[in-house]
Parts: C-alpha cells; sequence; structure tokens
C-alpha cells in the first residue's frame, strides 16, 4: 500500500478528495452527468496509441535519426529538447517524457556530456508543458477544457498559438544559454548504441505493417477527439485491435491517470454544488481567471486545477492559457515535472558516470530545475 500511494500519489490524493467530499454531498443520480466519457475516451485512446508505437521502436528510431545528425553538445542539446516538444504535441506532455527521458540520458553519458544532463532534463520537462499547450490532446488538462466547453480547432489554436508561441522561443533561448558555457567541441560521430539496462532507451526494430496499422489507429484517435467520429467507436476499435495485435500496449496503459480524472470530475462535481464554493470562486474566475488557474495549478497541478475551476466559469480562454502556464512554477504545477524528476534520480542510479565526484547532483538538479520553472512561469504571466 505504502509503495502504491508513493508511485501514484496524485491518484491516492484525488481519491481523498473525492471521498472527503462525498462525505459533504452524499452520492445521487447527480454524480452521474459529473463524468466527462469522452475525454475519459480520447485519452485512453492517445495513452493506447502512445504505447503500441513506442513498442515498435518508433519514437526511439525518430529521435535517434535526429540526434545521430548533430555535430555539437549545443545543437544535440536543442535538439533533444525539441524532439520532446514534438512528441509532446501528439501524445500528450507525461507520454513525450517518458520516451525521450531515458534516451537523453543514454544519449548524453555515451557522447560524454553528463553536465548537460540537469539542463537538458529540465528543458525537456518545460518543452513538455508549455509546447504540448498547442494541441488539443498535448496536455490532459487540454484534452478536457476542449470537451468540456464543446470547442472548435481554430478556437482552440487562435487562443494557444500565441501563448506557445513565446514558450517556443523561451525553451529556445534558454537551451542555447544554459549549453554555451558548459560544453565545448564537436561530438564523437560514432554510431549511437542504446546501453542494455532497462529501462533507458531499448532499441527496437520497426514492423512496417504495423506502423502502417497504428498510423491508421491514431487517425483514428485524433477523428475521435475532434468528433468526427464518436468516442465509443474509436475505443472499441483501438482496444479491440490492440487485442489481437499487442496486448501490452493496452496493458501498460496509465490507468491510474484515467482513474484520478474520474475522482477529480466526482470531487469537482461536488464542489460546484456547494453555494459558498460558487460565491467565491466565480468572482474571482471572472476577473482573475487567468491569474487564478494559473496560481492554482501551482498548488493542485494543473488537471486537477482545470477540473474544478471549470465548474466556475463559462471563459474558457483564461482557464485554458492559466492552466498551461501552470505547468511551469513549483515541482507540483504539472505530474510531467514529477516525472523528470523521478527519471534524473533514476538515471543516476543506472550511469556510473552521473554519480562521479564531478557529476551533477541531484540538489544541483532541483535548483536549476526549480529556478528555470518559476523564471518560465514569471515569464509567462507577464506577457499573456
Amino acid at each position: 500500500m505504502v509503495y502504491f500511494i508513493r508511485e501514484h500519489w496524485m491518484l491516492a490524493a484525488a481519491a481523498l478528495a473525492a471521498l472527503t467530499s462525498m462525505l459533504v454531498v452524499p452520492p445521487d443520480e447527480a454524480y452521474l452527468r459529473y463524468f466527462d466519457w469522452k475525454t475519459i475516451g480520447c485519452l485512453f485512446c492517445v495513452l493506447a496509441m502512445a504505447n503500441a508505437l513506442r513498442r515498435i521502436g518508433t519514437f526511439d528510431r525518430i529521435a535517434r535519426m535526429a540526434i545521430a545528425r548533430q555535430s555539437s553538445p549545443r545543437t544535440l542539446a536543442l535538439t533533444i529538447v525539441l524532439t520532446t516538444a514534438a512528441f509532446s504535441m501528439a501524445f500528450t506532455n507525461d507520454v513525450a517524457l517518458v520516451i525521450m527521458l531515458p534516451l537523453s540520458a543514454s544519449v548524453l553519458v555515451e557522447l560524454n556530456q553528463t553536465r548537460l544532463v540537469p539542463a537538458v532534463f529540465a528543458l525537456q520537462a518545460l518543452a513538455a508543458n508549455l509546447c504540448g499547450m498547442v494541441t488539443p490532446f498535448g496536455n490532459p488538462q487540454n484534452l478536457y477544457i476542449y470537451s468540456h466547453f464543446h470547442l472548435g480547432l481554430v478556437e482552440f489554436l487562435t487562443t494557444m498559438i500565441p501563448p506557445f508561441l513565446l514558450s517556443l522561443a523561451g525553451v529556445i533561448a534558454a537551451t542555447m544559454l544554459a549549453t554555451g558555457k558548459t560544453t565545448t567541441g564537436n561530438l564523437n560521430k560514432k554510431e549511437l548504441q542504446a546501453p542494455a539496462t532497462k529501462p533507458f532507451s531499448p532499441q527496437m526494430p520497426i514492423d512496417r505493417r504495423r506502423l502502417s496499422a497504428y498510423g491508421f489507429l491514431f487517425v483514428v484517435t485524433l477523428m475521435a477527439v475532434f468528433r468526427i467520429v464518436p468516442t465509443a467507436a474509436a475505443v472499441v476499435v483501438i482496444a479491440g485491435a490492440l487485442a489481437i495485435a499487442d496486448r501490452k500496449a493496452l496493458v501498460e496503459v496509465d490507468y491510474a491517470l484515467l482513474a484520478t480524472f474520474m475522482c477529480f470530475f466526482a470531487f469537482a462535481g461536488n464542489m460546484s454544488r456547494l453555494p459558498t464554493m460558487g460565491d467565491f470562486l466565480g468572482p474571482l474566475m471572472d476577473r482573475w481567471g487567468l491569474l487564478v488557474s494559473a496560481c492554482t495549478s501551482q498548488v493542485i497541478s494543473n488537471v486537477p486545477a482545470a477540473v474544478v475551476l471549470s465548474h466556475f466559469t463559462e471563459a474558457w480562454q483564461p482557464l485554458l492559457v492559466g492552466v498551461n502556464i501552470g505547468g511551469a512554477g513549483t515541482f507540483v504545477g504539472s505530474l510531467a515535472s514529477l516525472i523528470a524528476i523521478r527519471y534524473f534520480s533514476l538515471a543516476r542510479k543506472v550511469f556510473p558516470r552521473l554519480r562521479a565526484d564531478d557529476a551533477p547532483t541531484m540538489g544541483h538538479f532541483l535548483c536549476l530545475f526549480g529556478l528555470m520553472n518559476a523564471a518560465f512561469f514569471v515569464m509567462l504571466l507577464a506577457f499573456c
């Protein structure tokens, strides 16, 4: 039980919040209207397809092809960070980091660029959090807001492209600055090989027939997100296809994240039925929606902030921008930040070079990570 809570602390906290709220608002028929099944279904499809594509080596091959073309530490770091950003736009920020952090650690260690690891990990987390904002499926809270407010793609993009471009420019500038003084010379252009130690960067051959089939299934996922096909139909098609082609891709879906959303829906639905909450949060969201959303994310993370605050406002634009900005700032602003911290700690255990006397420490990483996040949070609040 202790291990489960430590590994899935967000789910445990969400379940506790939901159960506590049930003491105030006992279960009744209204509970059935709390749950946004479209969000749950679309998120399941995105996570399942990400697992399927990862398991046939698609992401690893794409990332290694991009990395192999780089000849300097600075361009290597920039390529890793921007590849993470690109993956986050298509498969959520959490998935992008799970794919790219192990690969970046193994590549940087193999090329004797261990001093880059803390900065690159921090920048990958920022890129995943802040660049994933530009698509409805780039961040989990985006899927929810896109569904909850019945948004169209054009109005979503119109709202999110300006903060996305600012974030992207900031990530590129920060990468150039962070790698400017710590690295010199050219890289050894030997072929990059994946280390034998799991879970860091296993190389897998690509089955072209499966790749084509999974490409079609990913298109089905996008059609469900954009309300072209029913979400239930997409879930049945993808679950059925993967049950035949790759059952492990289904088993490895982050069901804890789906359960966390369910708990948030229950908690938020109960809170919305309390008049005192509406009297307090309604005026705040009407006047300071972006600031309230961003700051609330710093305390309870941006996914629960989006779910809870959506019940107290009809102004989706400041809510959407605010919870995405809120992915930066504190370590709990986004679950993706905690993934980066966890993988840095794991990398230090796997790679002896990251434990050498002159290697960056965990404290160094946390300090750098915290400063970068705080700087981006302040910058985005000031300009958005």
